[in-house]
């Protein structure tokens, strides 16, 4: 398997994933700017959507959008709890979550990494839809629960920890969120994270 990934963005969530199952794989770094990773390969030649996350099975078949990608190498590496078996309700939790990062939380993110970042009341306004998404992470980190479905880390928690973790360079904060404070610092010392976050320049 290869996975295209570009350095801090949302593909390190199936990085992380591939680290915490033990997968074999290849993580191929991709530039941002002319959408080409390191081997010369062209985001556009795998998708036409021409972003990460890709993952390009040794089968020849190409995996895109992070909710699939994170849901594939859960069941293609059942031993690793990434993701609870299909058919429960325990799986249809772990795709709301999935859901929720990726089209409004990942979503809401959007604004402070265009070519023009939003300033002044458009600044506000987007950094309030931000907070309203993380309220609700914070909530949903409340019961006592180390991960968002228990005590098991999934596919979720890896997203989470990435997209929630733009509020630090954004300069939006986690502010008095101390759920998900916590849960980001517990997130960050497992040993898969920091391998994949080391393997993308993010640690020294």
């Amino acid at each position: 398997m290869k996975l295209y990934t570009i350095p801090g963005s949302c593909s390190l969530a199936p990085h992380i994933a591939l680290s915490e199952a033990g997968a074999e794989f290849d993580a191929l770094i991709v530039d941002g700017a002319s959408k080409r990773a390191a081997d010369g390969t062209a985001l556009a030649s795998l998708s036409p959507k021409a972003q990460v996350p890709v993952l390009a099975l040794d089968t020849g078949e190409v995996i895109t959008e992070n909710a699939a990608i994170l849901q594939y190498i859960a069941d293609r590496f059942p031993g690793s709890g990434l993701a609870p078996a299909p058919g429960g309700m325990e799986r249809v939790r772990l795709q709301e979550h999935l859901s929720f990062i990726g089209s409004e939380l990942h979503k809401s993110f959007g604004p402070f990494f265009a070519p023009e970042p939003p300033e002044g009341r458009a600044r506000d306004a987007a950094v309030a839809k931000v907070g309203a998404r993380l309220d609700h992470a914070e909530r949903l980190l409340s019961h006592g629960q180390p991960y968002l479905t228990g005590e098991t880390f999934t596919a979720a928690d890896a997203y989470l920890f990435v997209v929630a973790n733009w509020s630090g360079p954004t300069g939006i904060g986690i502010g008095a969120r101390p759920n998900l404070a916590a849960f980001l610092a517990r997130v960050g010392e497992r040993p898969a994270v920091r391998a994949a976050m080391r393997a993308e320049g993010l640690l020294h």
